[in-house]
């Protein structure tokens, strides 16, 4: 059973390559929100793997994220996802996400996650190739 509260925190030191200029979703050598995004998906997808079955997987569905202050090249980024709710069937996950560098917080949202088959789900994905 999906416990409610668990927690994923993960880290990254910004570097050239982490920055909206690299990207493309800005034009400023400052921590990138599509890399924003990205941790908050890591981080949740961590915090429910110990609850996957065999052959099971996760997928994001929802993602809404505020990026609210800018990190510099250089500074860690840190990204904490915690479990808040599962849906009445188990397949629905919601997280709350919080993000903050060495000198405070940085954004905030909400992310949800499927739990998914991974070969059903491959299957399905591969077969648009065939239509």
């Amino acid at each position: 059973m999906i416990a409610i509260g668990t927690c994923c925190r993960i880290e990254q030191t910004v570097t050239p390559e982490y920055t909206a200029a690299t990207i493309g979703s800005g034009m400023l050598e400052v921590f990138g929100t599509p890399y924003l995004c990205a941790m908050a998906e890591g981080a949740a997808q961590a915090a429910l793997r110990p609850y996957l079955e065999q052959g099971q997987g996760s997928v994001g569905t929802h993602l809404d994220i505020s990026h609210t202050a800018p990190t510099p090249i250089g500074m860690k980024v840190y990204v904490e996802a915690e479990i808040t709710a599962v849906s009445e069937n188990g397949k629905m996950v919601d997280f709350t996400v919080r993000a903050w560098d060495d000198k405070g917080p940085i954004g905030s949202g909400t992310h949800t996650r499927a739990i998914i088959n991974n070969e059903r789900f491959l299957a399905k994905c591969n077969a648009k190739l065939e239509q």
